[in-house]
Formats: C-alpha cells, sequence, structure tokens
C-alpha cells in the first residue's frame, strides 16, 4: 500500500496535477463562490507559468544535479552498482529492451566496468506489476550490457527492488555476501543526493558516480545568450514542467524518507 500511495498522492502535488486540482475547486465554486474560483484559476495558471519556466526549471534541476558532481577521475572500487529505472522490458511491438529516459544510467555502468572501475557490475531493480510488469529491471539491464561486453561472471542482480530504500538493503545483502567494501554509486544526477544518502544510512561506502545531467553549463549559457532565448525560456514548455516534477518528486522523496528514517 505504501508502494501504491506513493506513486499516487505525490501528483496532485506535482505542477500538472495541482493546477487540475485548483481548476476543480474552480469549477465547483464558479456560481456561488466567483472570488475562490477566480483565485484558483489564477494560481493553477501561475503554478503551470513557473513550473513550465525554463529559468526555474534549469534552477530547480541544478540544485540537485549539481551536488555531487564527479571528480575528474573516479577511483577504483571494487564493485559499480546501477540503479533501475532506465529500461522497459520487451512487449510488443517493442523489438528488445528500451532504454528509457534514464538509460544513460544503465550506458555509463557498463562504461566504467569496460574502462576497469572495478571487477564486478550489481545491477538493482525489480518491476512493478501494476506500471507494466514484465521481467526484473536488472535481467532487462543484464542482457543490455551483456550484448555490450560485459561477460555474465561479472554481473550481479538484485531483482526484487521496488524503490531506493530497497535498492540499497538488497545492494547491501549483495555486498556483505561478496564482501565488497567499496561501490561507485551509478543513477541518475537529479536522483543522486537521495540514493547517496540512503546508501550512507546503510553503511555502504558509496562513491557517487552521476550520469543523465540535465542541465550543463552550455544551456546556462543559452538562457543568457539572445533575447530569442530568454523569450522560449519564458513560455511554458511541456519538458520543462515535467523536469519540474522530477525535482519536486526527489525533494518530496527526501523528506518522506527522512521522516521514516531511512536516510
Amino acid at each position: 500500500m505504501f508502494l501504491f500511495l506513493s506513486k499516487l498522492l505525490p501528483l496532485f502535488l506535482y505542477p500538472l496535477g495541482l493546477s487540475c486540482l485548483l481548476l476543480v475547486v474552480a469549477l465547483l465554486t464558479f456560481w456561488k463562490r466567483p472570488r475562490i474560483a477566480a483565485g484558483a484559476i489564477a494560481l493553477a495558471l501561475t503554478v503551470l507559468l513557473l513550473g513550465g519556466n525554463g529559468w526555474v526549471a534549469n534552477q530547480l534541476v541544478r540544485s540537485l544535479e549539481w551536488q555531487n558532481l564527479p571528480a575528474a577521475e573516479l577511483p577504483q572500487a571494487d564493485a559499480i552498482v546501477v540503479l533501475g529505472g532506465a529500461t522497459k522490458s520487451v512487449a510488443k511491438p517493442r523489438p528488445g529492451v528500451d532504454l528509457s529516459e534514464a538509460g544513460d544510467r544503465v550506458v555509463y555502468g557498463a562504461q566504467l566496468y569496460r574502462e576497469g572501475k572495478a571487477p564486478l557490475l550489481i545491477l538493482s531493480g525489480g518491476r512493478i506489476n501494476w506500471r507494466g510488469g514484465g521481467s526484473p529491471e536488472s535481467a532487462d539491464m543484464a542482457a543490455l550490457v551483456k550484448s555490450w561486453g560485459v561477460p555474465e561472471s561479472a554481473i550481479l542482480q538484485d531483482p526484487r527492488s521496488l524503490n531506493t530504500y530497497e535498492n540499497a538493503v538488497n545492494v547491501k545483502q549483495i555486498l556483505e555476501s561478496h564482501q565488497i567494501k567499496r561501490v561507485l554509486l551509478v543513477t541518475s544526477a537529479m536522483h543522486m543526493p537521495r540514493s547517496r544518502l540512503i546508501f550512507q544510512r546503510q553503511g555502504i561506502e558509496a562513491i557517487p558516480a552521476p550520469t543523465d545531467f540535465l542541465v550543463t553549463e552550455l544551456e546556462i549559457q543559452e538562457l543568457q545568450s539572445s533575447p530569442e532565448a530568454l523569450l522560449l525560456n519564458l513560455i511554458p514548455d511541456a519538458d520543462r514542467l515535467q523536469q519540474s516534477s522530477r525535482v519536486l518528486k526527489e525533494y518530496l522523496g527526501l523528506a518522506i524518507y527522512r521522516l521514516r528514517g531511512w536516510l
């Protein structure tokens, strides 16, 4: 139930869900309380304008992504841990396992292995039945990295984790059974602050190896490069709205995980 509610309830706090909720309030109060309805409509419009604004979205994303910027040269470790959320399982008409928006996680994990950063690649992630189902994400990631040259003998899987907390708990069991001390933690840069804290809480020496950056120095410079860029970033955009929602999801996750004692 916690897993379901953790996916459902936050939807009403993200810009799109909150705006829809405010518009419902406006519809219910339009005839008898027009001032409340007008206020709800104005607030809904403000939420969409701010959430879809390029300046706002970039600053929100940057506040998370730039917390754990990778070192110029990552150190050696005993294993590389790649967190799930990066693949779509095989289902018609999909010809095979597809990479999702966060697919850079899998690519980067395999790249670090091939660079000799660690002798083992630990792939962590299950699959929620009521969100598409299919084979565990760890198995899908394993199929991909094997096709890229990572030997099966170097791959360990955690096929049961359904959230970041379970990632850390289950990976800790794998580390203890293989006497692994230090790992490179690979996940999306936006997801790294919460992931790092959870892994540290489990007593795991996890060195951040973030990837999948949405905001770069070049993009920040482009925001100020011309009047055209300025105007385009002021106009609400669906991609920016999604980025703002992802940031709010992470901050909300940090708050909830801290209340549960997972951080």
